[in-house]
């Protein structure tokens, strides 16, 4: 499937690159939460985590380790954030995986999420035997 992250890696469509092998390609987001929030994606499509094979997204979380490392230290950033939306409801805007890649600072307003409780301890003993492997 087309999507504007293939036209990106086609040079369809211009971008800041940031780094680009046989598999991966990184680009500066066009609309950054901070100066230098980058993008990490596969170069073939995949919609999420979920089709991604695992080798692909291993080296895309190297990748963003990486480009993380080096935006702490040129950017002089506070922290990172590492994160990817998988599926519409959870925020996914580009259905081709991406990896955000944030430098974060001391009271630049981003807000990440608000946490919950759950509604009781069966609750969540339930939800833990569900997830256990």
């Amino acid at each position: 499937m087309e999507t504007i992250f293939t036209k990106i890696i086609k040079g369809e469509i211009p971008c800041a690159k940031i780094y680009e092998d046989n598999q991966i390609f990184a680009f500066l987001d066009i609309n950054p939460i901070n100066p230098g929030h980058t993008l990490v994606i596969p170069k073939e499509s995949y919609e999420n985590i979920f089709e991604i094979p695992n080798e692909v997204l291993e080296k895309m979380i190297v990748i963003a380790k990486q480009i993380a490392t080096k935006q702490k230290e040129v950017l002089n950033a506070d922290g990172i954030n590492i994160g990817m939306n998988n599926g519409k409801d959870a925020g996914q805007e580009v259905f081709h995986a991406h990896i955000h890649v944030i430098p974060r600072y001391k009271d630049d307003g981003y807000k990440l999420w608000h946490g919950k409780v759950y509604e009781s301890e069966e609750q969540k003993i339930e939800i833990q035997e569900k997830l256990k492997f």
